[in-house]
């Protein structure tokens, strides 16, 4: 019996054994080093000098990183805020009962599986100043008036015809879909009649922001990482979308069917049993997106000079760019240093879904 337990014990750490010599070399060494040289003066090429608290007392005088870890917070909670709500809304959508249902899950899916350097490279053509996201502005732009006289009357139409069918009894939404096409009709004509006429022209201003090599501020961000935030949420919804269909399509039907017969229409149903049933999987999606954000380094490191410096630094980019600064100096101390409040930071957020998982698996 005591042969065979030593066989398993020796069986189990030779399969595990890979894994934990990773963990050790990987992390456990590199996390010890790291410690380390945030309390040294260190450029790999000359020994390490001990200067105590030196480099965590220079972070909080270097604006550059000042700037980052508010760079970092910003776009933390405005990319997980925003990717939270939309990933909800397409698994919703993919979740009802619509045609092509398998279309749209693979279309809506495929963006998490392109590779992010090319999605990178391709939002970089994008945001050229002749690229299409201003040639898309600029079209707006110039046919504003047409689009402007084709809303007020499709929106016109459409309340005059559903207030006329309610004024009888009928039971017409405000966006029933045969009036709608009429309206939408009726509100082309109208436009095509006023172009022709003379009464709206298309204007010939051209739209050439500079999205990307600028250092603008857009509210509390660079505008070149509100273009950022477009990408990553762009690359990363998909995989939170899976996460809200699988808490989704665990839902008992049985709690709508209740609710349509006590009268509740879609969006109270919605409300009432959709966001509350999926409170656990919403708080694992708003943390794995806290932290994934917090550590977002590759989307801002292939702009590379498309870009300045202060316009795109976030906390997980200082670390490199301290730890291989383009032709300076390597400072290996206030690298390590950056990198261990961003790991802090990290931690503290696990930590607190902890305590706030616990207490809501308790509470239920």
């Amino acid at each position: 019996m005591n042969s065979l337990r030593l066989r398993q014990q020796v069986y189990g750490w030779l399969l595990a054994g890979p894994f934990v010599l990773t963990l050790v070399v990987f992390f456990l060494y590199a996390l010890v080093r790291t410690v380390y040289f945030s309390f040294t003066e260190y450029d790999l090429f000359s020994d390490a000098i001990w200067v105590g608290l030196a480099n965590f007392k220079a972070l909080l005088t270097d604006d550059l990183f000042l700037l980052s870890l508010a760079n970092t917070v910003w776009f933390s909670l405005i990319v997980t805020c925003v990717q939270t709500v939309l990933a909800l809304g397409l698994a919703i959508l993919v979740n009802s009962k619509i045609r092509a249902k398998s279309f749209f899950r693979t279309a809506f899916y495929l963006p998490s599986i392109l590779s992010s350097a090319a999605v990178t490279l391709i939002f970089i053509w994008f945001y050229q100043k002749n690229g299409y996201l201003n040639g898309f502005v600029t079209d707006v732009v110039n046919h504003y008036p047409h689009l402007s006289c084709f809303a007020l009357v499709a929106i016109v139409t459409q309340f005059v015809l559903v207030t006329k069918d309610r004024m009888k009894g009928l039971p017409v939404g405000w966006f029933d879909p045969a009036w709608a096409i009429l309206s939408f009709i009726i509100a082309g004509v109208a436009t095509f009649v006023a172009s022709a006429v003379g009464w709206i022209e298309v204007t010939k201003d051209v739209v050439e922001v500079n999205w990307l090599n600028t250092r603008d501020n857009v509210g509390p961000m660079p505008l070149t990482l509100w273009a950022i935030v477009i990408q990553n949420i762009y690359t990363t919804i998909p995989t939170f979308m899976l996460l809200f269909l699988a808490g989704l399509q665990g839902i008992p039907g049985e709690l709508y069917e209740a609710a349509h017969i006590d009268g509740a229409n879609k969006w109270q149903q919605h409300w009432n049993i959709t966001i509350p049933q999926l409170a656990p999987v919403t708080f694992v999606v708003v943390t794995f997106s806290i932290i994934g954000t917090l550590q977002m380094f590759d989307q801002v490191a292939l702009l590379g000079s498309a870009a300045p410096l202060e316009s795109r630094i976030t906390l997980a980019y200082y670390v490199y760019h301290n730890a291989f600064p383009p032709g300076g100096t390597p400072q290996i101390g206030m690298a390590s240093a950056a990198a261990l409040v961003l790991a802090f930071i990290t931690l503290a957020v696990v930590y607190l879904q902890k305590i706030f998982g616990v207490k809501e698996k308790a509470d239920g």
